[in-house]
């Protein structure tokens, strides 16, 4: 177990005496309590979660799909990589959502740009698939498909061994298909990552390492 209970605790009372809940001798994390909550995970902007601690092998073909809930116009989604150049990244950027590819020839990137400026980042659900199938890479974001033309043809498999960081990775892990080190701050769930037939739903829960992370809920209004 990773995680704490996912409630809200207050005015508790050991042998008649109340705790004083606003000042702790120490604290881990603990998040404030909300009076709305939704389905999905929060990020608070500090951290990340760790799945796959065996190492994900993406090689020829991966497609993910998540949504998304931020209002920061920077923060890295998702990222796989390995001891050389392999590897995959989904990133938030200046409120654009990049989709990179490393299958060791090169770095290549698809972008989506939304017509309204950082009207990705509104605090509302976005849809993201992103798809990688040998040398070609495709991004569908509510519902509209952006792709890029791969000038390394002849490369075709990514191949990672490196733990799927999901919200941002650790300062000492390298990562070659990101551009930001900025943790996500907000909100994912249903996180897919399907390979030919067998589609795999991470549950943050089952993460072997969380840090800034709150599987439970996501919040809507403070209390």
């Amino acid at each position: 177990v990773t995680h704490s209970i996912p409630a809200c605790i207050g005015n508790m009372t050991i042998n008649s005496k109340q705790l004083d809940n606003e000042s702790p001798v120490s604290i881990f994390a603990v998040n404030k309590c909300y009076v709305t909550v939704q389905d999905g995970t929060f990020f608070d902007g500090s951290g990340f979660a760790a799945l796959a601690r065996e190492g994900y092998k993406v090689r020829s073909d991966v497609n993910i799909t998540l949504e998304f809930r931020t209002t920061a116009v920077h923060g890295v989604l998702l990222g796989v990589s390995s001891a050389k150049v392999d590897a995959i990244g989904l990133e938030i950027v200046n409120g654009k959502v990049l989709f990179h590819v490393n299958n060791g020839a090169g770095r290549i990137t698809t972008t989506y740009e939304p017509k309204g400026a950082n009207s990705l980042c509104d605090g509302k659900w976005h849809k993201l698939q992103a798809n990688k199938s040998k040398h070609h890479i495709s991004m569908i974001v509510d519902g509209n498909l952006v792709q890029t033309d791969n000038p390394y043809i002849q490369s075709t498999s990514a191949d990672t061994n490196n733990p799927i960081y999901v919200g941002g990775y650790p300062a000492d892990v390298k990562q070659n298909c990101l551009t930001s080190k900025t943790s996500f701050h907000g909100c994912l769930r249903n996180l897919v990552l399907t390979k030919g037939q067998q589609a795999e739903l991470f549950d943050f829960r089952r993460a072997f390492d969380l840090r800034g992370v709150f599987p439970h809920s996501c919040p809507g209004a403070e209390h």
